[in-house]
């Protein structure tokens, strides 16, 4: 259940969670209707078949949002679509007009979505009460931000906002592969993307690579500017941290994972709890880092 992604949002501390167990329910995950084409809502972080639908270990929370799409090929529509408007050429000798074509497409989704197959998905969440921040197991804004509606939903009000940096993120990438001093526990990882600072400018990507390097050191004299970066975080957790202040290619390394081997389970659920506290620690311990390296706004 570890997160491979973390879009970021902060939050005021001051956020009142004490209802959340009581309002989730309303917004729950509902069966996609015959004629709609998704549905999304929270499920049980530990299966669609559990009741529960958050799950919190100290300043924790851990949500789910499920969602069901119905797989409705653009190509499958638009080609019943030119057969019926053939057939309405063909029998009264002219071509349809915009009108008819709209009112054909629309009949043809409504018969087609009742026998649409439907694909489920799942995206998950950590609240972090403390520091306020929610953490999105996502790479894309968007999908994280669809979470973060589901929440405010929930709530009625969740004004939580994507990290802001009042330092330029870029900058500070560039600057620790120039050999400026990381913050204590940070190390470089092997892989990096830099680009030209003008717009539509040279883009190198590097993996497997010595960051701090005669070669790379070129490319910084040359003017471009790192825009991802390998990082390692006291060898517990690497991650690939973007000048967009997503992280990416998230993983936990073995000296955070052996923690876990030391700790007997006697079934899936204390299993469950184990990883969620270790990971709910991790991810706490790399916001702080990377809250005082970029300087990151709050929210209060």
């Amino acid at each position: 259940m570890f997160f491979r992604n973390l879009t970021l949002f902060r939050f005021p501390t001051s956020l009142d969670f004490s209802q959340l167990d009581e309002l989730l329910p309303e917004a729950a995950l509902k069966p996609v209707g015959p004629l709609e084409l998704s549905s999304r809502g929270f499920i049980s972080p530990f299966g669609r078949g559990e009741e529960a639908l958050s799950h919190r270990i100290n300043d924790a929370i851990w949500l789910s949002v499920g969602g069901e799409d119905k797989i409705l090929p653009g190509a499958v529509v638009n080609d019943l679509l030119q057969k019926k408007l053939q057939e309405i050429e063909q029998k009264e000798g002219r071509k349809p007009g915009g009108k008819t074509r709209k009112r054909l497409k629309d009949d043809l989704l409504h018969e087609l979505l009742p026998r649409a197959f439907v694909k489920p998905s799942r995206t998950d969440a950590l609240i972090d009460l403390e520091h306020g921040f929610i953490a999105v197991d996502a790479s894309s804004r968007k999908t994280g931000e669809n979470v973060v509606s589901e929440v405010r939903r929930a709530l009625g009000s969740f004004p939580a906002l994507p990290l802001n940096a009042e330092v330029a993120p870029r900058s500070v990438l560039t600057g620790w592969i120039a050999g400026e001093p990381l913050p204590e526990g940070l190390s470089l990882g092997e892989e990096c993307e830099l680009k030209d600072a003008m717009e539509g400018g040279a883009v190198v990507k590097c993996q497997n690579q010595e960051l701090q390097s005669d070669e790379i050191a070129k490319h910084l004299e040359a003017g471009k500017q790192v825009t991802k970066l390998a990082l390692v975080l006291d060898d517990h957790v690497s991650f690939v941290l973007g000048e967009d202040l997503i992280v990416r290619k998230l993983k936990f390394l073995d000296g955070a994972v052996d923690q876990l081997e030391n700790t007997e389970h006697d079934d899936l659920r204390a299993e469950l709890d184990a990883r969620f506290a270790l990971m709910a620690g991790e991810l706490k311990r790399l916001f702080l880092v990377l809250e005082h390296a970029l300087k990151l706004s709050k929210a209060d």
